[in-house]
């Protein structure tokens, strides 16, 4: 952009903005945490979780899907830390990582629903 463009931007707001965005590679995991949920599978997983904690033979049960598509799935929500597990002798239960991630997906929902 040109100097000539900003003519109208008010030097004092820009300044504030400015100062208050977070650097750029903090935005870009930001827009990678949001990008989880734009796939349908990995909302329906995640909601389901909020059910109840749950092992992939049963989300994939549930969600008509295989297994493997569900452990697929399960491994990209877990590298993005929102899931967690716990084994249960040959088992291995999945759940929502924490309470934020609850937060956002409800809220979500609530946003919709309106």
């Amino acid at each position: 952009m040109e100097e000539n463009e900003f003519i109208n931007l008010d030097k004092e707001i820009a300044k504030e903005v400015l100062e208050k965005l977070p650097p750029e590679e903090e935005v870009q995991s930001l827009a990678e945490f949001y990008k989880v949920f734009g796939d349908a599978t990995r909302l329906k997983i995640m909601l389901a979780l909020l059910c109840s904690e749950m092992c992939v033979y049963d989300i994939a049960t549930l969600l008509g899907m295989t297994q493997s598509a569900i452990s697929h799935q399960l491994r990209v929500l877990k590298q993005m830390d929102l899931v967690k597990n716990r084994r249960e002798g040959k088992i291995i239960y999945y759940s929502p990582a924490d309470a934020h991630i609850v937060t956002i997906l409800s809220q979500g929902l609530d946003h919709i629903e309106e």
